[in-house]
């Protein structure tokens, strides 16, 4: 099903952070997963989805991106910890 999502992908709990957008939040997730895709998530070795919030619209979803990616990392971490404190895997739960 897409729909425009803001996602947060980690290589382990309080590890190296990366904060995206989507439309389609399984195809992206699996992509991280696996590594097929060249750059910072790739490098860093961030696979897990931690944390993602749902949007009306892609414009609001980049919106909120950017607010979160210009926030500090205890404020995309306690994001995190409110939605999964457990720092789960949480692609098994979006499919």
């Amino acid at each position: 099903m897409k729909q425009p999502c803001v996602y947060i992908v980690a290589n382990r709990r309080n590890g190296t952070l990366y904060v995206g957008v989507t439309s389609d939040l399984v195809r992206r997730a699996s992509q991280h997963r696996q590594g097929v895709v060249e750059g910072f998530t790739r490098r860093y070795g961030c696979k897990m989805l931690v944390w993602y919030e749902q949007h009306e619209n892609m414009e609001s979803a980049i919106l909120r991106e950017k607010q979160i990616k210009g926030g500090s990392r205890a404020r995309k971490l306690a994001l995190i910890e409110v939605m999964n404190p457990q720092w789960r895997d949480l692609y098994e739960s979006i499919l």
